[in-house]
């Protein structure tokens, strides 16, 4: 690599005496030795160094202390405190803001905004996380149980879905502007329940309604009709397994009173973990990226816009979403309880 270096170097400097420009000499090195062996930008350097009568072609001993020092110093001070700028770091460092963009860049730093977690878990929250899911884990060795799995969830669904998008525009242009959404958009709640062949039921409330414990019971009742229908095979008794979190409306006395009359075997589910609920983390994601930027008017017409979703999903789609799910509980254990970012 150093002797290439040199025999650029060489180059550059012949070029040079013979008036040849920097963009000329660039293409003919890269004509010989490859399109990414110098650029122009490194040639400029070199010309400019030699105008001043320069010509010693050996890189110059650099001042100041080296630079595994610094980088050093930036990634004991990033461990430190993550949250600085580079302002703060070049003065607590007294390093330069270039030579600091450019180490934590080597380093694989990336500054981004913290992720928002649903709930602060306490070592309680953690224990009961790790508890279920080993529970789960050792049950479906034991005895798989996921395609018997029926799991539920509920999402609110806007009207119209509003992104603000990065364009590309003159830098003496006004960039283009959208109008931001209302404090409270006109919206509808989802509630849905599926397993690893597809969509069993789905409801959308009527607009301004949600979820209690009444509305709820209503639901199931609903649901147990479309698996008596859909999949027959599952109304026998201990036939199916279901699945919901753990929400005010899932676990007042009236439902469980519904679920112990249906005879359903439930499935535990620790509180505060909606990264364990397979709508949450798998289906809505992706159904809110495709609603965005539609405008309903009605809710036949968002209604409208979920069955053209649903009807685009294969079914290896929804088997993924199930099947996945003993990684997600490993995880959890892996992770001591922490939520899966």
């Amino acid at each position: 690599m150093e002797d290439q270096k040199m025999r650029f170097r060489y180059i550059m400097y012949q070029c040079f005496k013979k008036c040849s420009t920097p963009k000329n000499t660039a293409k003919e090195i890269c004509d010989v030795y490859g399109d990414r062996s110098i650029t122009v930008q490194t040639v400029r350097t070199w010309f400019r160094r030699f105008r001043t009568g320069n010509f010693n072609l050996k890189d110059e001993n650099r001042s100041g202390r080296p630079s595994t020092t610094d980088i050093d110093l930036i990634k004991a001070y990033l461990d430190e405190n993550p949250k600085s700028s580079l302002r703060e770091i070049e003065d607590a460092l007294n390093i330069p803001r270039t030579t600091i963009h450019e180490y934590v860049t080597k380093l694989g730093y990336v500054n981004r905004y913290d992720v928002w977690l649903p709930h602060h878990l306490t070592e309680s929250n953690r224990m009961n996380r790790i508890l279920i899911c080993d529970l789960l884990i050792q049950r479906n060795k034991t005895e798989p149980f996921l395609k018997k799995l029926i799991t539920g969830d509920e999402s609110w669904i806007l009207y119209d879905s509003i992104a603000r998008k990065r364009s590309w525009s003159s830098r003496d242009k006004c960039p283009p502007t959208v109008a931001r959404p209302g404090l409270h958009p006109k919206k509808v709640l989802l509630s849905i329940w599926w397993d690893w062949k597809g969509i069993l039921y789905y409801e959308l409330l009527p607009e301004g309604q949600t979820i209690n414990s009444e509305k709820y019971c209503t639901q199931l009742e609903k649901l147990k009709e479309a698996i008596i229908t859909k999949r027959p095979e599952m109304m026998n008794k201990r036939g199916f397994v279901f699945h919901h979190d753990n929400t005010r409306p899932h676990i007042s006395l009236a439902v469980q009173m519904k679920l112990l009359e249906f005879d359903w075997d439930v499935l535990p589910h620790p509180p505060y973990s909606p990264d364990l609920v397979p709508s949450h983390y798998y289906l809505f994601l992706p159904l809110k990226d495709f609603l965005r930027d539609r405008k309903s008017k009605s809710v036949n017409e968002v209604k409208n816009g979920l069955e053209e979703y649903f009807k685009s999903k294969p079914r290896e789609f929804w088997k993924n979403g199930i099947m996945r799910l003993p990684e997600r509980w490993q995880k959890v254990v892996e992770q001591k309880g922490s939520y899966i970012i």
